[in-house]
């Protein structure tokens, strides 16, 4: 059957984000927010130790320096500052996944540093280095750079990522809102994932279709009816 996957631990301090409680134990994967786009050091081990009490998989989720932001500043960095940034954040994770006696799942890169990836080969090539450092698997998108540069340049244990409530357009890029999209209702959203799974498309922005892979499916924990759709989701893809 196939996973769903959830982007938590983004509050920090005294800024809560998401509904990480009722999400987590409806999942099967969680990305965890690594300190530069959201999370600290507090949050970060609250996160795992939520996951590890589910039973869920954990993977890291780096980011552009972008708290402010919240990672969806698009930033140019040399290729070994990228590799560094990434390492730094995950190495910071591996810590408490460490202490937890839990595997670091996978990697995957958080909102611009995730879609300039997907654009530009020398960010992707960066993230890749990375990866193998930790040798792990690594998220993204079907039929982009991602695909190009982790699974065929790199031969990475590239995963197919499709999401269940964010907007394609007719390059097949994701539409990253101000906020997170709130327009699709549990149904449509459902509809949706349940198309990409079976006939591997999306209808995009534009009104046609968009080739997609789903190995995986993401519900964003601050998608206002996220609980909603996950467990709307869970259901459809049990029958």
């Amino acid at each position: 059957m196939t996973k769903i996957n959830c982007d938590m631990g983004e509050s920090f301090g005294i800024y809560n984000a998401g509904n990480d409680e009722q999400i987590m134990p409806l999942i099967d994967v969680a990305n965890v927010a690594c300190g530069f786009h959201a999370s600290d050091p507090n949050h970060m081990r609250k996160t795992v130790e939520l996951a590890k009490k589910n039973k869920v998989k954990v993977g890291a989720h780096p980011s552009f320096p972008d708290l402010q932001g919240f990672g969806r500043r698009e930033m140019k960095m040399p290729k070994l500052d990228l590799k560094n940034m990434i390492m730094y954040q995950v190495g910071a994770l591996k810590a408490f996944l460490d202490e937890y006696n839990m595997p670091l799942n996978h990697i995957k890169p958080h909102g611009s540093l995730y879609v300039m990836a997907s654009k530009d080969e020398e960010i992707a090539r960066a993230i890749a280095d990375a990866v193998e450092t930790f040798n792990v698997s690594i998220y993204g998108m079907a039929n982009t750079v991602h695909e190009k540069i982790y699974k065929k340049e790199r031969k990475l244990d590239f995963i197919a990522e499709f999401y269940a409530d964010l907007d394609y357009d007719k390059d097949g890029k994701l539409v990253i809102a101000k906020g997170k999209n709130a327009k699709y209702s549990s149904k449509l959203a459902v509809k949706r994932c349940l198309r990409a799974i079976k006939e591997k498309k999306v209808k995009n922005t534009s009104g046609t279709d968009t080739d997609v892979g789903c190995d995986i499916i993401c519900v964003h924990s601050d998608t206002p009816n996220a609980v909603e759709i996950i467990k709307s989701l869970k259901k459809a893809l049990k029958k």
